[in-house]
């Protein structure tokens, strides 16, 4: 778990030109560029540093609206159809997950649009320490979302959450597929949060697990 910025894989982009200068001028211009690194900061939008190889030059905190695959794109997408979630918190992961490693997925927009592209990898954010207190939703099971970072059919990048893509796999995915009513998970599932088993009474190397009675007839009367 890295603070702040993480490597990103190698992806080659166009940076829309616009965003290298404020907004304020060179719109329906691209500039070729490579990610160097994805920033998450609590509360803000990804960010991607982006090495800009005619210029020699690295420009840091851009958001993936700002970056495009293809130059012919019939339609500028905002930030906010791309991208539906803010940061979680300053820690940050980058993973590629093997099994759905280019494979072909779409996902559906807050416009109730769907969107179609294929899958690249994903940013994760988690509390990277408990000596700090916890004070995001990174942890909380019903409120936590990864970002799949998305190459879009359309010419544009997406950061969505698991429970907006629809992802297929050609050894897997049946012709017709059913649509995923499931509820948000909620619980949070831990394995020694039970008094049952201990191994306490045991210092083998291949220790014997044996049932506890309840902690309150275990314990023996005070003597005041």
């Amino acid at each position: 778990m890295a603070f702040l910025c993480v490597n990103t894989p190698h992806v080659d982009v166009f940076v829309k030109k616009e965003y290298l200068y404020d907004l304020q001028k060179g719109h329906g211009e691209f500039v070729e560029g490579v990610w160097v690194t994805a920033k998450s900061i609590q509360g803000r939008a990804l960010y991607f540093e982006t090495y800009i190889p005619e210029y020699g030059a690295l420009f840091d905190k851009l958001p993936i609206s700002a970056f495009v695959w293809k130059k012919e794109i019939k339609e500028d997408v905002p930030l906010t159809e791309l991208q539906l979630w803010d940061c979680f918190s300053y820690d940050i992961c980058i993973t590629e997950k093997q099994m759905l490693s280019g494979n072909q997925c779409k996902y559906l927009s807050p416009n109730k649009k769907w969107y179609p592209g294929w899958y690249m990898f994903t940013i994760d954010n988690a509390n990277s320490t408990n000596l700090e207190r916890n004070v995001t939703y990174s942890e909380t099971p019903s409120q936590h979302k990864s970002f799949n970072i998305l190459k879009l059919e359309n010419g544009h990048f997406a950061a969505q959450p698991n429970n907006r893509v629809i992802f297929y796999d050609k050894s897997y995915t049946p012709s017709k597929l059913k649509f995923p009513d499931f509820k948000v998970s909620t619980i949070e599932y831990s394995v020694e949060g039970e008094q049952k088993w201990t191994a306490g009474d045991d210092d083998k190397f291949f220790y014997e697990l044996t049932e506890s009675e309840k902690m309150q007839e275990e314990l023996e009367p005070i003597d005041e």
